[in-house]
């Protein structure tokens, strides 16, 4: 799926959202020479595979937070966990750095990835802030949203405290 088939998406199912246009960032430190309606619940994801390539997961938490991959490891029964490359990027979610989102997983056609959100999204207002699959925008929508569009397309997601 696409930036357009995401708004097509969002729009179908009736799921109330914002969306906020702007130039191509590839990183939370160009994220943040954005201006955004809601920087508090902008997203920073992560994609990763175990150390035997066969499991990938896709970590999702505030922006400002930091991820111990050996923490997040302990916590949640995983094998050793690193950075999964580009072309795994690409093969699995068909999406390219600088552009990994939840939405990506709709991409994700065997429904392999685990997706891990923190909870603090879960809180407050609920916002979450994701890119449609093109970092040239970042859409805005409830987190429990989120997570039901992504379990309904079936992969497995877990809501847990990651970072700090």
């Amino acid at each position: 799926m696409n930036k357009q088939d995401i708004y097509a998406l969002l729009k179908r199912e009736n799921i109330e959202h914002e969306i906020t246009e702007h130039e191509a960032v590839y990183n939370m430190e160009e994220l943040s020479l954005v201006e955004l309606p809601y920087p508090d619940c902008d997203a920073k994801n992560l994609f990763v595979r175990d150390d035997k390539k066969r499991n990938f997961y896709l970590i999702t938490v505030k922006g400002d937070k930091r991820v111990n991959l050996k923490e997040f490891r302990r916590n949640n029964g995983t094998r050793v966990l690193s950075f999964a490359s580009p072309d795994e990027l690409m093969t699995v979610m068909e999406l390219i750095p600088g552009a990994v989102s939840p939405f990506g997983l709709l991409n994700d056609t065997e429904c392999a990835v685990h997706f891990f959100i923190d909870k603090d999204f879960m809180s407050g207002e609920g916002l979450i802030g994701v890119h449609p699959n093109d970092n040239t925008a970042t859409v805005w929508l409830k987190a429990e949203k989120l997570k039901e569009i992504i379990e309904k397309h079936g992969n497995t997601v877990s809501v847990v405290e990651i970072g700090g």
